[in-house]
């Protein structure tokens, strides 16, 4: 075992000149002041209308995730954890599927 003597052993346990604790850590607060509020999911239904779905991640292996091939004109878009399968010409909703 080795020895250290007493005033070299408290010295590693201060924090450095200047970073002094106050009343608890500081990165406490600041992580705490920094959350976001939750944003509220969209609840998506069949026939409503998606009017930015080309900004949104389109699905081209659409087997790998369990959908069903999309129809002539239609394709699948991921939104958040959902599918939806889109109608190019007017953005109407024709399915959904929950992402796993």
């Amino acid at each position: 075992m080795l020895a250290v003597p007493m005033a070299q052993a408290q010295q590693y346990h201060r924090p450095p000149q200047g970073m002094q604790q106050q009343n608890g850590p500081s990165h406490f607060n600041k992580k705490h002041e920094a959350r976001k509020p939750f944003a509220k999911k969209q609840r998506w239904s069949k026939g409503s209308r998606m009017s930015d779905w080309k900004r949104k991640q389109h699905v081209r292996d659409y087997h790998r995730y369990g959908l069903q091939r999309p129809g002539r004109g239609q394709q699948w878009v991921k939104v958040d954890n959902d599918y939806l399968l889109i109608s190019m010409a007017t953005g109407i909703i024709a399915g959904i599927a929950a992402g796993r």
